[in-house]
């Protein structure tokens, strides 16, 4: 399964956030759609980095509650792994655990187009090993 084929399935919003924006912002709209990075970028689809949760709580570790008044660009992760919509759900894995990285943007033509998360690649590898299953079963009551 590709990436393309995720991203139809679950579609391609991404949560950006700007290099201005304080690690507080960024902290309440985690919290608040529920989800563990955001890309950061200044515009027009360019990933200049991005912020996750580990992120966070390393600069708070650090810095403590005056962390959460500086800007992202202060503690984004500015080396962005990434993948593209023709990479495979294994080619995700590999690079994901090889990283040990729960987040990957989608790039495509240098800008974003999506982004990944180990939960959608669990996800949709359950649905395949089930529709896998069932296909197995299928077969074998018609066999019988």
């Amino acid at each position: 399964m590709s990436v393309k084929h995720i991203l139809k399935q679950k579609g391609r919003d991404v949560v950006v956030a700007k290099p201005s924006d304080t690690v507080k912002q960024v902290a309440e709209t985690l919290a608040a759609k529920r989800i563990g990075a955001v890309v950061v970028s200044s515009g027009e689809g360019r990933v200049e980095g991005i912020l996750s949760e580990r992120d966070v709580v390393r600069a708070v570790a650090g810095l403590g509650a005056a962390a959460l008044a500086r800007p992202v660009s202060d503690f984004m992760t500015k080396e962005v792994k990434h993948c593209t919509e023709d990479d495979s759900e294994a080619e995700l894995m590999a690079l994901m655990t090889q990283h040990r990285i729960r987040h990957l943007p989608v790039v495509t033509g240098g800008k974003l187009a999506g982004m990944i998360s180990i939960g959608d690649v669990v996800k949709f590898r359950i649905e395949a090993i089930e529709r896998d299953a069932a296909d197995m079963k299928a077969y074998i009551s018609g066999a019988a």
